[in-house]
């Protein structure tokens, strides 16, 4: 969500006296929500919807839909859907792939079967954390990209390491940032990542 719409909710350290105080109607949590907090909930007459983290566009799309009905927004959802869907037709790379490193906050990499994944996929770069055999959410240290650089490597993170000058220094691979909220959760955020994908993939040399 961007920072001034998200300004406007009230922050929680999500106990549930924090949340009982805002008196919602409605709870949205994962699915790691405890019983017990969603008993709570429900005792105060508050509809409780758990959602997990999707791991494609198909269950993003699911999730945007099911979020819509339980608010009574179902148009608004199909609206979003739709956004989606013609973002992934319009994005879609024919052709080779560009050997991609992704690389995120706390210098972790997106595995196989993420929503990250397919979308890198989709917009034509090939993931580079897949062939060194790391799985979702393993780290990769400065010392090993410098070992075996790929062609592209694109930053999601503001730390030292991911922004290192010697980055930009290293013969046949380049270099590009990425705004790190553009991997959250999906929903209307894949529209925003499939454009900045193919912002990079035109500024490419």
């Amino acid at each position: 969500m961007p920072q001034d719409e998200a300004i406007r909710f009230a922050a929680t350290s999500g106990t549930v006296e924090e949340v009982l105080a805002l008196d919602p109607d409605i709870v949205v949590g994962d699915i790691f929500l405890s019983p017990r907090m969603r008993a709570a909930f429900q005792r105060q007459g508050m509809q409780v919807v758990t959602l997990p983290i999707a791991q494609d566009v198909d269950q993003s799309l699911t999730q945007v839909r099911e979020l819509a009905a339980a608010i009574g927004q179902p148009a608004r959802g199909e609206a979003l859907a739709g956004e989606i869907d013609a973002a992934m037709t319009s994005s879609f790379q024919h052709g080779s792939e560009i050997p991609t490193l992704l690389w995120q906050a706390g210098g972790i990499v997106p595995g196989e079967g993420t929503l990250a994944m397919q979308l890198l996929n989709h917009a034509g770069f090939a993931s580079q954390s897949a062939a060194r055999g790391l799985g979702q959410g393993a780290y990769l240290p400065l010392e090993e990209v410098l070992a075996d650089p790929p062609a592209l490597v694109i930053a999601a993170g503001e730390e030292r390491m991911l922004t290192h000058p010697v980055l930009r220094e290293m013969a046949g691979t380049q270099y590009r940032r990425l705004d790190p909220t553009l991997l959250y959760c999906g929903g209307p955020t894949i529209p925003r990542l499939l454009a900045r994908l193919g912002e990079i993939r035109s500024s490419l040399r």
